[in-house]
């Protein structure tokens, strides 16, 4: 009876053993080596308790080498080159080591594996948003400074000579033409303002006439039967007081409007008929000649073998606050529209706002100018459209530091 006892006891024992070999070999798996040598710890007291619950008081054999294996690694844990590593026992003896006195130090939730924060999986995408940013960022700025921005030579360069071909314009319409009633010719344009992309190739020379107030008034094209906006009317005024000929201009005049078609024509018999360029570039070292067929009145310079720049020659008027080119509409039927100038208002807006704050509105324009420079399909954009969408954005957005640019860029987009 006895031997079948002690036969009972060791199944018993060999199945709590088998369970807790099945509890350990898993506990490393979900809770590391850490939380499986603490278990280990809790278990190896719960063993303690139970092999001397079993223990029989007339069996002093085996009550004196339980209680002897109670001290030592238990028979469950001899085989601890199949359960625990080496890595285990060593972790098990530093936590044997460094395990609270007291009872009441123990944290039940200590032994419980640590759930992820919600914030986890929502912290990696942000990061994972942030470095696409990031790289959208570093491409941008790689592609400003490749393909997008003009060296400063360049610029110098290209703004060096349309100020020669302006000087010569300038002594040989006064010479030509001494009664016709001009302020001083100026540059303008995206090169001028530093707002030219990819190469230096194109300038304006804005001639600004001179009309007397009483005689002419602008009409905006919206109002008229056209309903153009964007264009204007300059309509001839109090010609029962002031008849024709009163003005320099009524020789320009087409159905009781001034034509910006017959002014640029006037100017182009001088500028294109009367003056010997190949003898002004040989003079200033370009080569000079009117460009064809002209939609406007445009110079073509050659400054150096592989440099070429474009100069439209714009007569433009002021009347009030409105300004006037005589940049033709793109329909024949409206050549007597001048067309609405708002480009100094709009270079200088975006470029005030730049300055308060040391912004990237100008650099996010250049941008898309030069995409839209490179791709065929979107060289219809005008500077004008895409400045506007800048200035559009900038009134729903305030921070335009560097660090946003690839942000306004897609909204840009968008």
């Amino acid at each position: 009876m006895a031997g079948a006892g002690e036969r009972k006891g060791k199944k018993d024992d060999n199945g709590i053993g088998t369970a807790i070999d099945f509890v350990l070999s898993n506990a490393r798996l979900v809770l590391g080596v850490g939380g499986a040598a603490m278990l280990g710890i809790a278990t190896l007291a719960v063993k303690r308790m139970y092999d001397r619950a079993i223990s029989a008081p007339s069996s002093p054999t085996r009550l004196s080498q339980s209680g002897k294996r109670s001290w030592e690694e238990p028979n469950w844990l001899g085989s601890s080159s199949r359960l625990l590593n080496q890595d285990m026992k060593t972790s098990l003896s530093r936590s044997l080591q460094t395990l609270p006195t007291d009872p009441s130090a123990l944290d039940a939730d200590a032994f419980r594996p640590a759930k992820p924060k919600p914030s986890a999986k929502r912290s990696q995408v942000e990061l994972k948003k942030s470095h696409l940013r990031l790289s959208l960022q570093e491409k941008l700025f790689a592609y400003y400074r490749k393909k997008v921005a003009i060296p400063a030579e360049e610029q110098a360069r290209a703004k060096q000579a349309a100020v020669d071909i302006c000087s010569e314009l300038r002594s040989f319409l006064r010479a030509k033409l001494p009664d016709m009633p001009l302020r001083d010719m100026y540059l303008s344009g995206s090169l001028y303002d530093d707002l030219q992309v990819v190469t230096a190739d194109h300038i304006q020379l804005i001639v600004p006439l001179v009309l007397e107030r009483n005689l002419w008034s602008c009409i905006p094209g919206e109002d008229t039967i056209m309903n153009i906006p964007g264009f204007c009317l300059v309509r001839r005024e109090n010609p029962e007081y002031f008849p024709r000929g009163s003005s320099y201009w009524d020789r320009c005049v087409v159905g009781g409007y001034l034509s910006p078609k017959a002014v640029t024509d006037t100017f182009e018999k001088v500028v294109a008929g009367s003056i010997n360029w190949p003898a002004i570039g040989s003079l200033l070292d370009y080569v000079i000649r009117p460009a064809a067929p002209p939609e406007t009145l445009t110079l073509e310079v050659q400054y150096e073998p592989e440099r070429h720049l474009l100069i439209d020659f714009l007569p433009s008027l002021t009347l009030g606050d409105t300004i006037l080119v005589a940049k033709p509409h793109r329909l024949a039927q409206y050549d007597n529209l001048w067309r609405l100038s708002l480009r100094p208002a709009e270079t200088a807006r975006l470029r005030a706002l730049d300055q308060g704050d040391s912004g990237c509105r100008c650099l996010c324009l250049k941008i898309l100018k030069a995409v839209c420079k490179s791709n065929p399909a979107l060289g219809r954009l005008t500077a004008s459209q895409l400045t506007n969408v800048i200035l559009h954005l900038a009134q729903e957005e305030s921070d335009w530091s560097q660090d946003v640019l690839a942000d306004r860029f897609l909204q840009a987009l968008k």
